[in-house]
């Protein structure tokens, strides 16, 4: 479907995050030297879309073409030039999305495990930082007793707690990194190519507690990927950009059956198969 076309917009009951002509311009130097002229990179210009409660949309696309800059644009990392949010039916100032109520209840699981996490701080400080941060109020043993739960949710146990990020395999940080994410208890999360950087064995281990995780919590995802067979397995909708620009938002049946746009026809050809038989006679 077109760019205009966007599914279900704007305000049903189920729609936790809408996002409407969203713009992240940044001023930069044109001949690469400070004293250079500066022109504007249009990293994210007038992306379009929606998220709905209890589901995942993925967002794809080739390196650099703003989906991470979008990403960390909603939960206040970057700021946005222009648009407008609306969480849970309500405006936010796109200036202002991290002193929102957005703030705890949209959270993030980055890209590098291992570079997002403290490492001065013990795991159980790690998890225990948005609870510390938005709940002051809680108690020592509440607050303890939680991360330990939240930890065997993610596969790991209290033994972890007192140790450091650097003592824990790629895998077993990302799962650091999802219960932080989640102790909080947020409606939406923000996976920023939280696969990218592990083995095959580990994504699939990663992908499938997330899977688990949605289910049992009723989570909303908005998973940032460049790998098109990570984000069919994982999504019910699916948001294709480029250059900054949406070509193609739809269902994972028609994005990745039927594409209408030929960037995402392009990106499903160059993408590998399994099958010698279907790649050769792709060729």
């Amino acid at each position: 479907m077109s760019v205009d076309q966007r599914q279900d917009a704007g305000a049903t009951d189920d729609t936790l995050l809408s996002v409407e002509n969203l713009k992240v311009h940044f001023r930069v130097p044109l001949g690469g030297y400070p004293w250079s002229p500066k022109g504007t990179l249009r990293a994210v210009d007038g992306v379009s879309f929606d998220v709905k409660r209890g589901e995942t949309v993925g967002l794809v696309g080739e390196s650099g073409c703003g989906k991470s800059t979008l990403a960390r644009a909603l939960i206040g990392l970057v700021p946005a030039t222009a648009g407008t949010v609306k969480w849970r039916g309500r405006p936010v100032e796109t200036e202002h999305l991290r002193g929102t109520a957005m703030r705890r209840e949209v959270q993030m699981i980055f890209q590098d495990p291992l570079a997002s996490l403290d490492p001065r701080m013990t795991i159980e400080q790690v998890v225990a930082e948005p609870l510390v941060t938005h709940q002051p109020g809680l108690g020592r043993a509440e607050v303890r007793r939680r991360v330990v739960a939240m930890l065997e949710r993610v596969g790991l146990n209290a033994h972890h707690m007192l140790r450091y990020p650097h003592e824990f395999s790629g895998g077993q940080c990302q799962r650091v990194g999802i219960a932080r994410a989640l102790i909080g208890e947020p409606k939406l999360v923000i996976c920023d190519e939280p696969v990218s950087a592990l083995d095959v064995s580990i994504q699939a281990q990663i992908v499938n507690l997330l899977r688990d995780l949605q289910r049992d919590l009723s989570l909303s995802y908005l998973f940032v990927a460049h790998d098109l067979a990570v984000v069919k397995a994982i999504s019910q909708r699916v948001l294709v950009m480029y250059l900054g620009r949406v070509m193609e938002f739809g269902t994972r049946h028609d994005v990745y059956g039927v594409p209408q746009h030929p960037y995402t026809r392009a990106l499903l050809d160059a993408a590998p198969t399994p099958e010698p038989a279907r790649e050769r006679a792709r060729r």
